[in-house]
């Protein structure tokens, strides 16, 4: 029988600093044995969103704790881990490069494997460490800086069928937040507003439901959402605590609809193919939000698929996602070297034209 793998994770793609340790016994079955986070919420307050450069600076100050606390937690010392898996983007890349530059100093002084890992497929592969699914599943990867409608077939083998244009959920979540004066991290502030306003109220858009296919746009909803704020400032001479919350939970309702529709048409894309026991599962932070999760549920109930999403605290980032897909791809005979590079963009289909566009650092999605 192959021993248990021993892998040290560590996640710093965005403004959570994250490691943890995981023991793998096979693919599809893992256990988590430590889990440690910092968030930079408050350091980042006061500017309405993530500072890059505050970010990294953040990630530097905090990843050997991170490490140290994960090990502890876990009952174990460096002797005991058998590889690094770290995320190696995409990602802002002053803190993607903090978490590569931890990882490369642990594995040179201990000799240790070192596996990069996208930080799109920790997600992805989320369902696997907590459900253990089997491939092939579909996937709906929503996040404040991504939205994928993705056929998951391995560990490094993704289809995608549709993704955002434009602006992502988390990031639309994010903005309307801003524009109606809700604090930061805007995607639970809406939530939460949302929960005491009227949906109907504002008759907001559906983006691209008028054409086929599984692409998305979330931008010009957000709009929407500004020229609603200040038709009511305008007429009321400002905006009372039921117009925020029947904005957001109009808000809301739209991204539910758009992202049920846009999962119902890469079902009935997935099904023919899906095998036995088709599923479907979310993952991502904007996977937090119980509307969401509701209509993304009722979906695969109609399709007959089952459903699976994480626990909330798997949705946010975090370093187990990390430690687990890179686990699977140690066990796949993956591998990488201290020339590990820190990327900004790192499509999961490398296949597929770029959504928003290419540059000289490659395609955005």
């Amino acid at each position: 029988m192959t021993p248990p793998l021993m892998v040290l994770g560590l996640e710093s793609s965005c403004d959570d600093t994250a490691a943890a340790v995981l023991r793998m016994d096979r693919p599809g079955k893992a256990e988590i044995l430590s889990s440690v986070i910092y968030g930079q919420a408050d350091l980042h307050a006061a500017f309405g969103g993530v500072v890059p450069e505050i970010a990294a600076r953040a990630h530097a100050e905090k990843l050997d704790i991170c490490v140290t606390e994960a090990l502890a937690q876990a009952g174990l010392d460096l002797s005991g881990i058998d590889g690094i898996a770290v995320t190696a983007g995409p990602g802002l890349i002053g803190g993607v490069l903090s978490g590569v530059m931890c990882a490369k100093g642990i594995a040179a002084a201990r000799g240790l494997p070192l596996v990069g890992v996208n930080h799109l497929a920790g997600h992805a592969l989320t369902p696997r460490l907590t459900d253990g699914i089997a491939y092939p599943y579909l996937m709906l990867l929503v996040s404040g800086g991504h939205c994928q409608l993705l056929i998951v077939q391995g560990a490094q083998d993704f289809s995608r069928l549709g993704g955002t244009i434009d602006d992502a959920p988390g990031e639309a979540f994010d903005k309307v937040a801003r524009l109606l004066g809700l604090p930061q991290p805007g995607g639970p502030a809406v939530e939460s507003a949302a929960a005491g306003g009227d949906a109907a109220r504002f008759a907001f858009p559906r983006p691209l439901l008028d054409r086929p296919g599984c692409d998305l746009s979330f931008s010009g909803l957000k709009t929407a959402v500004l020229r609603a704020r200040d038709a009511c400032m305008a007429e009321r001479g400002g905006l009372t605590r039921q117009d925020r919350n029947d904005l957001c939970a109009g808000f809301q309702a739209a991204v539910a609809d758009v992202l049920a529709e846009k999962t119902r048409r890469a079902l009935a894309l997935y099904l023919p193919d899906a095998g036995e026991r088709p599923m479907l599962a979310v993952a991502g932070g904007v996977a937090a939000n119980r509307a969401i999760r509701a209509g993304l549920e009722t979906i695969a109930a109609e399709q007959a698929a089952g459903f699976v999403a994480p626990p909330l605290a798997l949705c946010t980032d975090n370093a187990a996602m990390i430690a687990y897909a890179g686990a699977e791809l140690f066990l796949a005979g993956a591998r990488d070297d201290l020339t590990l590079s820190a990327r900004p963009r790192w499509p999961l289909d490398e296949a597929s034209p770029a959504l928003i566009g290419s540059g000289k650092k490659g395609a955005k999605a």
